[in-house]
């Protein structure tokens, strides 16, 4: 009986996981999908920088709707010298989610 508890339980726990990294695994292949991946990581600079420091810099500040319009239009001067390219094509629905995803990573 405790063996079939414990697998319950592990079973439970397994499923609990999935479902957490799903909407994680989702939106990195979002970012993929729309190239992102040319110029940032999750978790280190490369071109641009990694999505964990812009989460970390943003945290706690109600920034979504900027950080959108800057997937959107492009910027520079924030993370350096090298521009961030517009997007104009970007559907704003996959750019809200890309954000979103972004700013839970910090």
């Amino acid at each position: 009986m405790k063996l079939l508890i414990a697998a319950a339980a592990a079973a439970a726990a397994a499923a609990a996981a999935a479902a957490l990294a799903a909407p994680v695994n989702a939106d990195e292949a979002l970012a993929k999908k729309h190239n992102c991946l040319a110029c940032h990581t999750v978790d280190k600079k490369l071109v641009g920088p990694a999505y964990k420091d812009i989460a970390k810099k943003y945290k706690g500040q109600n920034v979504a709707a900027k950080l959108e319009q800057k997937v959107k239009k492009g910027g520079q001067g924030v993370w350096g010298p090298v521009p961030m390219t517009p997007n104009p094509a970007l559907p704003d629905a996959d750019i809200k989610k890309l954000v979103d995803w972004i700013l839970k990573l910090g």
